[in-house]
Parts: structure tokens; sequence; C-alpha cells
């Protein structure tokens, strides 16, 4: 018996369903409101617990979610009964080892590229996959294991990955990481520990200062690369674009994809179907179909406005999102809810919110993760220094105003649907 403590969360929820679908036991318990996941959880008729130390039983294997404390009740008593406690890193390096891993990290990307590549390979051949999004699917038939495997704290070094996939480097976690060369460092561990090949993005500023063991394939726009887009057209219905792979032609793509980041993301789905001899018509027939991944602009249509929602907070993945508007609704004015994610990197980044959110007609700025006085001092500076900025809390829906013939992007790395579900209420009143 798997017994998770705080099995709503994305990644647990996502490892729970993984593990019922291989066929082992699972429940679990959480206190947290997460709709989505209960929801979820319920229909792959998997057991929610309230939290109580007499859940606890001695022949059960724990296996611990990164926000559940050491001071939780369940947790306490585990220890009393001298039962091993488990991470969900713990759990996921033993998983790695049982299937072919492909293992997707990047500091940006990484939830859009595992997500697709899991869509691509699971309609294929079959895989197992763990996606950031909260998707989780098992099967001892298949080989493959999709991971999506996260940097923050030097994580994704557990894994044991076949293959490993950057789709990004870049300047991020200041709560763990002190330097950019911290990071190159933990992504050069990582790359290190893949058993086949690494396929990384080219174009990203610092993929190529890897000095890896195993062979590197580089995927991009640049001439440079080993797997390359080229004759891109952008368009309102997508990109169109010819893959070339070690200057040999592969195969044509036209896509509803939009901004670059999408692009270099679908490249590196691409590189692997094509290292894994999968013919190039199919894996286009299936990226033409792919729905895209939870909360990674996630579109609503209300009226002649856009809602979007998306879980960008650095400020290159708002800047990456707002392009990816553009090139799809050129002719519509951009309104942001942005909710900064942390204060170490709300102060770090502050100067380039500011550059990036002076450009859009207006800017709401969600005030309610950190309640303290510095982080309010931070927000208020982004306010001030803003054209058109606002201060808001989440329950303050009445202060966003209505438009019209506009996208209202709703940008947070924490779920902001009831928040979102207010404001597309407020239409159905007018």
């Amino acid at each position: 018996m798997y017994y998770l403590i705080g099995i709503k969360g994305t990644d647990m929820s996502a490892l729970t369903s993984l593990l019922k679908d291989l066929g082992y036991e699972v429940k679990g318990s959480d206190s947290d409101n997460h709709q989505f996941t209960e929801e979820f959880l319920k229909e792959k008729e998997i057991e929610i617990l309230p939290f109580s130390k007499d859940n606890i039983k001695e022949d059960m294997y724990i296996i611990k979610g990164e926000n559940i404390k050491d001071d939780n009740i369940e947790v306490e008593k585990a220890k009393e009964l001298n039962i091993k406690i488990s991470t969900y890193e713990d759990m996921i390096s033993k998983l790695t080892t049982m299937f072919q891993t492909i293992a997707v990290a990047g500091c940006h990307g990484k939830t859009l590229t595992s997500s697709k590549l899991a869509y691509v390979l699971n309609n294929i051949k079959g895989t197992n996959y763990l996606v950031g999004d909260g998707s989780g699917h098992g099967s001892k038939e298949d080989k493959y294991f999709v991971l999506e495997a996260c940097e923050y704290k030097r994580n994704f070094l557990k894994y044991h990955p076949y293959y490993a996939i950057i789709t990004s480097i870049d300047y991020d976690h200041s709560d763990y990481y002190k330097t950019i060369d911290e990071v190159i460092n933990a992504y050069q561990d990582f790359a290190d520990n893949a058993e086949k090949m690494v396929i990384a993005c080219g174009d990203d500023q610092y993929t190529h200062s890897l000095e890896v063991s195993k062979p590197i394939f580089y995927y991009g726009l640049d001439d440079d690369n080993d797997i390359i887009a080229k004759d891109v057209n952008y368009s309102e219905d997508g990109i169109a674009f010819d893959v070339f792979i070690e200057d040999n032609y592969y195969g044509h793509f036209d896509l509803p994809i939009y901004g670059k980041h999408m692009l270099l993301d679908t490249l590196a789905v691409i590189s692997f179907c094509y290292y894994e001899r999968i013919e190039a018509k199919e894996v286009n027939k299936l990226l033409k179909n792919y729905k895209g991944a939870k909360r990674i602009f996630n579109e609503t249509k209300v009226l002649d406005n856009i809602i979007i929602d998306d879980n960008a907070h650095h400020p290159n993945e708002v800047k990456a999102t707002i392009k990816s508007i553009n090139q799809k609704y050129p002719n519509k004015d951009i309104i942001i809810i942005f909710e900064p994610h942390t204060y170490s990197k709300t102060e770090i980044f502050k100067e380039d919110y500011i550059q990036i959110l002076s450009k859009l007609k207006k800017t709401y700025i969600l005030n309610i993760k950190e309640n303290n006085e510095d982080y309010q001092k931070i927000v208020t500076e982004l306010s001030k220094k803003i054209p058109n900025a606002e201060v808001i809390t989440e329950n303050e829906t009445d202060k966003i105003e209505t438009y019209q013939n506009s996208v209202i992007a709703f940008l947070s790395a924490n779920d902001l649907t009831d928040l979102e579900k207010k404001y597309i209420n407020k239409y159905e009143n007018i």
C-alpha cells in the first residue's frame, strides 16, 4: 500500500495516478482545497482522507509531499512507528530505473515539452508519463517513461534518464541558486546522468557551455544546431516550418503553435522522435491534434475577448507569452493580471517586469501570497513604475474592468481558476 501525505498536490496527484495505473494499491490524505486534483483523483477511484494519525499503518509505504512539514500529525505518527518516509523525488527515482526514461528539464518550457512528447509517444508506441501540469499515466507494458524533471534544489539529479532533454537554462529559483553558474553546474550534472544522449536547445545562451560525457545534440533556429527549423512562417493560424537534421531533410510541419518558445519546445519533441526513428508525417499529424498542457496558454472565448490562463511568472516566460498573444491576436489589446511568485524573484527581476509590462494597455498586480512589509513595498513599486498598473487582491474582481476586443491574460505560478471564473461571470451580467 502506497500512502501519499499531501495527495492533492499537482505532482503528488499525478504520481498517485501513475502508481494506480501500474497496479499498485494507493490512497492518501490532504487538507488543501485543490478542486481540480480532487476531482481527478475521485475519477480514478482513489481514496482521499483528512489528516489523522489513525490513517498511518505499519505496512504502508509512505510518500511525503514537498509542502508537508515534519510536524504534520501523520508524519509524526509514521516516525513513531519507525516507518521509512520517502519523498516524491525518491519515488520518481525508483520509477526511472524501471523504464527507459526521457527526463525533460529546463528553467522554461519543460511542462509543455514533456506534455507534448508524452502525447505523441503514447499515441505511437505507448508510454508512461508524469508531467508537471498534474498529468500521470502508467502501464507496465510500456517501456518508455516521459518525466518532467525539475531543477529546484537539484532534485532532478536523483533520476536515472535514458535521454536527457534540456529546453533552457536560466537564472531562477533564487531562494536556492545564488548565481547562474550554480544553475549551469546543476544542469551539467543532470546531463551527465543520461545513459544514451542529451538533446538540448542550441539557441539558449548557456547550453553550449555544457561539457558532458554523453553525445549531445542541439536543436533550434540557428545554423550551428544539429536539428534546425528552416523557412519558418509565423501567422495567426500558427507556425509552418521545415526540419533539417544533420543537414538532411526530415519533414514539413504546419502546427497551431504560437511564439518562438513554442516552436523550440516542439523541436525538442521532433528531435527525440527522429532519434527514435519515428516518421515525420506521423509526428506532424499528432502534433496538429495536440490540445495543450494544463495552464499553458489555455484559452476561453468571452464575447469578443479571449481569456488566457498561463503559469508564466519568470520575466522571460511573461515576455514569451505576450509574444504568443501578439502573433495569434495582433489586433487585440493585451491586459495582464499578474501574480508575482516569490519575494526574492520579484526583487531580483523587478526591473525586467517593469520593462515588459510597461508596454501593455493595463496591468493588474495581485498582492495576496506573501503578506509581509518588504513584499508589499516591491509590489507597490511595480505599480507606480508600470504605466496603467493597479494592485488588487484575489477578492477584488470588481476592480478589473470589462474590456472589448481584448486578450485578458492571467499569469501566475499558482492556479487562479476561481478569480478567472469570477471575472468571466462579470460579462454574463453586462
